[in-house]
């Protein structure tokens, strides 16, 4: 070899690490990273707190504004209301007549309220992610009905003994 390969040897076994400087390089490395980690974690618990304080503002300004988005829609429905019954009255029906189909109007459209309710809180009992859980094996249904009513498991359910006569000892003999 000549004097230039030596030299390049030399220097590169100089500039190589030893064992224990790259463990304590990787050991700083390690706990930089658990570091970023922590102030990571720290950071999205900040940024998440401060979503829900504003989500729990918003809703509470969303309950007062559609509390008077229903005052006003009532007030106006009741206007309608009379406003029908004048007309209606105007055209020759009876007073009763007019508050019978003013009435007749608001019930109708209060069954229909209540079955779209009913329909949409057929949604929220979340029956799609019930089947994927009972899928996996997670969470099935058929189990927590059989804990409910005891004896439906096609285990017997045990019966306490039938208490004994008065004045009859445990042998049988009075």
């Amino acid at each position: 070899m000549s004097d230039n390969a030596h030299q390049e040897q030399a220097s590169a076994d100089a500039a190589t690490p030893s064992l224990e400087d790259s463990l304590r390089q990787v050991g700083r490395s390690g706990k930089a990273g658990l570091s970023s980690a922590w102030d990571t974690a720290r950071a999205l618990r900040k940024l998440a707190m401060a979503d829900f304080a504003l989500a729990r503002v918003a809703m509470a300004r969303a309950m007062v504004w559609m509390s008077a988005a229903a005052v006003f829609g009532v007030c106006t429905w009741l206007l309608l209301m009379g406003v029908l019954i004048a007309l209606l009255q105007h055209n020759g029906f009876s007073w009763l007549a007019s508050v019978s189909i003013a009435a007749g109007l608001s019930l109708a459209m209060t069954i229909l309220g209540v079955v779209q309710t009913l329909r949409y809180f057929e949604f929220t009992r979340m029956e799609a992610t019930r089947r994927q859980l009972k899928a996996m094996g997670i969470g099935d249904d058929d189990e927590d009905e059989d804990e409910d009513t005891p004896g439906v498991s096609g285990t017997p359910v045990p019966q306490a003994p039938a208490p004994a006569p008065a004045g009859v000892a445990e042998g049988g003999r009075p």
